[in-house]
């Protein structure tokens, strides 16, 4: 299992309230087991206690903020500034984290199948290759070693 941080409701991959896709990411299952477990238990159960029950942590569940929301794997993606106000040279280009694949083993597990992951790691090896490339285009150019010069003067 995952490693457990807070248990929140998660209202952006919720269908009522998010109640189910917090629990699952909490427990690191996959979402539509928990909505079949609760709809199974309403049935099989008493449903009232259920609805109470989703009601209950409904209001004492927090909403899952939008930090959390991202994995804690950052990624910084630099691009070459032109010739600018701001300045010259490699800057963060994109604030947004990257998530962390996630790989199951067995099919309640939540993340991506290994086939899966094994694409979407190899295609973020090919990004991050082009972007290599582009980089040392740049270091190797003579537009870098003039910028270098006139910076040293």
């Amino acid at each position: 299992m995952n490693t457990r941080g807070e248990l929140t409701r998660d209202p952006d991959k919720g269908k009522i309230a998010g109640v189910c896709a917090g629990v699952a990411e909490y427990f690191g299952i996959e979402l539509w087991l928990v909505r079949i477990l609760v709809v199974s238990a309403f049935f099989l159960t008493a449903g009232t206690f259920v609805v109470v029950s989703y009601v209950a942590a409904w209001f004492i569940l927090e909403k899952k903020s939008a930090r959390q929301g991202h994995a804690q794997f950052k990624s910084a993606r630099y691009t070459h500034r032109e010739q600018s106000s701001s300045g010259k040279g490699w800057h963060n280009a994109n604030d947004e984290e990257d998530e962390k694949v996630k790989v199951k083993s067995k099919v309640w597990q939540s993340g991506e199948p290994p086939k899966q992951a094994f694409a979407d790691i190899k295609q973020r090896f090919e990004k991050n290759e082009v972007r290599l490339r582009q980089i040392e285009t740049y270091v190797t150019s003579a537009q870098y070693q003039l910028n270098r010069e006139i910076n040293s003067l």
